[in-house]
């Protein structure tokens, strides 16, 4: 268990204090003894690769096609074979198509929100929204559970926090993802404040830490509020981010060697599956980043195209990079949205919102490979065999990095609330 102060502890306290230690300083190195406790309790993953494609991607033109219903129910599109016997894809995924034996394709995922905003609330959370409470995204609950490694923070959202669902809710604020700032496939890509100020060597660096540290002593002393302990935190992160010369280079892309970034892909989606792969390789446990736009009302036909074949080769090329550097087995990579599209094609040639039925994928990180899981209707209108809920699929994932989804946290008014509420651990998708 985490440690617990006894009275014997708060005594120990008043002694150190005597001699310089604050009770804030004592807390921060107990904080960094937690840590190995933390660190011990790893699951299968290490870290994980989250992509979210906004808007709600067609599982009918994606991983779930339909290649013998009616065509106004299967679509424009037709299908390619993959590396597994028996599983098709639909047809502009002929890369992803070559990896499928490493990978799980879940075809049962199912809620009840068709509105964008609470469809995203469920797919960042695990819960369903309320007006009561706004619960803290995955990654969040990662940062508060394990804190940073390698002095990279725990949370990273690339290229910026994508929507508020993906925020700490009621927990600090200290534990939200840090925002590059920047596109990582734009022209002369940095992240902001990431280099030492203009002017600023090494050594004045150390003295301005030691400045800001005894001001910020001075405050916490008195005041208690989770704005002073946030930025406590954000700055020590700061500090060790910017002192830490393998911390800076994980976020440097132009590191990577040149057929690598060919691989991927010189646009949005390789550069930002790429980083993302240097990131949890250095040590981030948790990175969230989107691509594309996928809520196609009209036209689905031309707007898979355009939004695809950069996808298709970037997501392809991350599965079988993080394989042959041995890290596809600790890190746990999902592509999910936050609904699926309507079974029937519209009268705009496109589709409409629908969650009863639609598609996610996991790989790595202690997943089966190879493998569908669940199964829709012959019209990819409803589960027909093993719906995963949300509270399954991210009771499943916490599992894989060694939480337990049913630990309560403490809300404001400390109230104690599940990381998830009543999901369970699908263990036919469990390698």
């Amino acid at each position: 268990m985490p440690w617990m102060p006894s009275r014997r502890d708060f005594l120990h306290v008043g002694v150190v204090g005597g001699i310089g230690l604050t009770l804030a300083d004592y807390f921060r190195l107990q904080a960094r003894a937690d840590q190995k406790y933390y660190e011990s309790k790893e699951g299968t993953a290490k870290s994980v690769i989250f992509i979210f494609l906004p808007g709600g991607m067609a599982h009918q033109e994606s991983f779930d096609p339909k290649p013998y219903a009616p065509v106004e129910y299967r679509g424009p599109l037709g299908v390619v074979p993959t590396s597994v016997e028996g599983i098709v894809l639909s047809e502009l995924w002929q890369k992803t198509a070559q990896v499928v034996d490493k990978i799980a394709i879940c075809r049962s995922m199912t809620h009840g929100e068709a509105a964008h905003e609470r469809g995203t609330h469920n797919m960042f959370t695990g819960y369903r929204p309320s007006p009561a409470i706004q619960y803290p995204s995955m990654g969040s609950v990662v940062a508060h559970e394990f804190g940073p490694r390698n002095n990279l923070p725990p949370y990273i959202c690339i290229p910026n926090q994508p929507n508020v669902y993906a925020g700490t809710g009621y927990l600090s604020s200290a534990y939200a993802g840090f925002s590059l700032g920047a596109d990582p496939a734009s022209d002369n890509f940095t992240v902001r404040d990431l280099n030492l100020p203009s002017g600023i060597d090494e050594a004045r660096f150390a003295a301005r830490r030691k400045m800001l540290d005894a001001v910020n002593d001075y405050f916490r002393s008195r005041e208690k509020a989770d704005a002073i302990h946030a930025v406590d935190t954000f700055y020590e992160r700061a500090y060790n981010l910017i002192s830490s010369q393998a911390a800076r280079e994980a976020f440097d892309i132009n590191k990577e060697d040149r057929a690598v970034r060919d691989e991927y892909g010189r646009n949005a989606a390789g550069a930002r599956m790429l980083l993302a792969r240097r990131l949890v390789e250095a040590g981030a446990r948790f990175v969230t980043l989107t691509y594309g736009g996928w809520d196609m009302h009209d036209n689905i036909q031309n707007g898979m195209r355009s939004q695809v074949p950069a996808l298709d080769q970037a997501f392809a090329t991350l599965i079988r990079d993080l394989d042959r550097r041995g890290l596809l087995d600790s890190t746990l990579v999902c592509i999910a949205s936050e609904f699926g599209r309507t079974p029937k094609i519209n009268g705009n040639a496109g589709r409409d919102h629908w969650p009863k039925v639609f598609s996610v994928v996991l790989a790595g990180g202690g997943i089966k490979r190879g493998i569908v899981y669940g199964k829709s209707d012959a019209t990819a209108s409803e589960p027909e065999e093993d719906p995963l809920t949300v509270e399954d699929w991210a009771t499943t994932i916490y599992h894989c990095l060694g939480i337990n989804a049913d630990k309560e946290l403490m809300a404001p008014g400390n109230r104690p609330i599940e990381i998830v509420d009543g999901g369970k651990v699908r263990q036919e998708l469990l390698a």
